[in-house]
């Protein structure tokens, strides 16, 4: 069978079934157990499927995941992120526009402390939004930061899905962590210029008002208490991953102990809590597990059957610049990104990308980091992006998805900025890994 055709088939089949409503962990499963018995060979081809996806989830880099998903449930429900987004509140003064600008600086701290998009949006949603309404700010200006705000913790290590991704594309995890930290930098820069120069431009998309003067001891104090302790937690994720002291998984350990100890000390630890946290964890890890599972399965599979080889001769003998080609994979995720979840985008292109990324000679960890950002993107984008309906369920009742997805553009926008910039200078994503590791 032509190598076009086994690839038509085995991609075909699964987006059918995704489009079906099956959950994505068993429209793997099925693909796999046909593809088992098909190409490897009746039962013996089931006990190589089932070996397979043993070794693919005992996977010593898949751990860091849990960790991650554990400290952001932990810092969602002991209040530790509330009087962390008060306090920087109050250093905020009277500038125009301040709470759209505390979200994206809550949104650079919390992604830095939880790698969780959904608790991201649902802490800023949950604590800003209603008193940016309240205080008269235009809907764009209340969704949209949040919107753009809680994707970072997509980029900004610790994120759960970089170490997802790396671990499927078999690129260093660490290395991958610390390439996000730059890009989440300029992306969290660039929605700030958007909201001052939007804000100059039309000042009534977030009315001036009196701000509550706070003596400066005050403010430090508050600084000190509620914000300084949670640099603990960064530093030993991010810190330690960087000093060289530590790999993802035991600094993935060392910070879930972290947020834990200051969860007690700071009186948020409770039999509620900690159910909570813990049950989080599983369900979101386990989620992601069996996606992985499936994942991994299905790659081997395509690899066998001759698809993944052919398809790679293919594109590398195009002639066409190689940096073209790559241009195409990213438009074939900003497309999916419109109807599909980011670990469903993840699972069908990344064994089809990795190998002809490789084969052209481009950096993984550079592909590695323009996937995470195109992946932050695709969670934004109308009319099928998580994140506008986890907007969507914090916000009033009444806000129209046609104004979510209205708020969303300018930051998708910025991100798409920021996309290129790192097509055009890849050592914005491949620097600090090589001066660091």
């Amino acid at each position: 069978m032509e190598w076009w055709l086994m690839f038509s088939i085995l991609v075909g089949a699964l987006l059918i079934m995704m489009a079906t409503g099956l959950p994505v962990a068993f429209c793997f499963l099925i693909i796999n157990l046909v593809g088992a018995v098909v190409l490897w060979g009746g039962e013996a081809g089931l006990q190589n499927l089932v070996t397979s996806m043993y070794r693919s989830v005992t996977n010593f880099s898949l751990l860091p995941l849990a960790l991650f998903i554990f400290m952001g449930e932990v810092l969602a429900h002991s209040g530790m992120a509330l009087r962390m987004i008060d306090c920087l509140d109050k250093w905020m003064g009277k500038v125009r526009a301040r709470l759209s600008l505390l979200a994206i600086a809550g949104g650079v701290v919390i992604g830095a402390l939880s790698g969780s998009t959904p608790g991201a949006a649902a802490i800023l949603g949950e604590v800003l939004a209603p008193e940016m309404m309240k205080r008269g700010y235009k809907e764009q200006m209340v969704i949209g930061p949040i919107i753009g705000s809680a994707g970072l913790a997509v980029i900004i290590p610790p994120s759960g899905l970089c170490v997802f991704l790396a671990t499927l594309s078999n690129i260093s995890v660490g290395s991958l962590l610390i390439a996000g930290i730059i890009p989440g930098m300029i992306m969290a820069a660039a929605y700030a210029t958007y909201i001052i120069g939007r804000c100059r431009i039309d000042p009534s998309l977030a009315p001036s008002y009196s701000a509550v003067k706070i003596p400066l001891g005050a403010r430090i104090l508050e600084l000190i208490r509620n914000v300084l302790p949670l640099g603990i937690i960064i530093f030993v994720v991010t810190g330690f991953i960087l000093l060289g002291f530590t790999t993802p998984t035991e600094a993935g350990a060392w910070g879930a102990a972290a947020s834990f100890i200051l969860a007690a000390i700071y009186g948020g630890v409770n039999r509620e809590m900690i159910r909570k946290s813990f049950a989080g964890t599983l369900n979101i890890s386990v989620m992601m597990f069996m996606i992985f599972l499936g994942a991994s399965a299905y790659s081997q599979i395509m690899a066998y059957s001759g698809a993944t080889g052919s398809m790679v001769r293919f594109a590398t003998s195009v002639p066409v610049s190689p940096i073209f080609i790559i241009v195409i994979t990213q438009l074939v995720v900003l497309f999916l990104g419109m109807f599909m979840g980011q670990t469903a985008i993840m699972m069908i292109t990344l064994p089809i990308f990795m190998p002809i990324v490789k084969a052209l000679g481009f950096s993984d960890i550079w592909f590695g980091m323009i996937m995470l950002i195109n992946l932050e993107i695709a969670n934004r984008t109308p009319p099928f992006g998580f994140l506008l309906f986890a907007m969507k369920g914090v916000l009033p009742g009444d806000t129209k998805m046609s104004a979510i997805y209205k708020a969303a553009i300018p930051y998708i926008i910025c991100d798409l900025l920021v996309l290129t910039l790192i097509f055009i200078f890849p050592s914005l994503a491949v620097w600090l890994p090589k001066v660091i590791r």
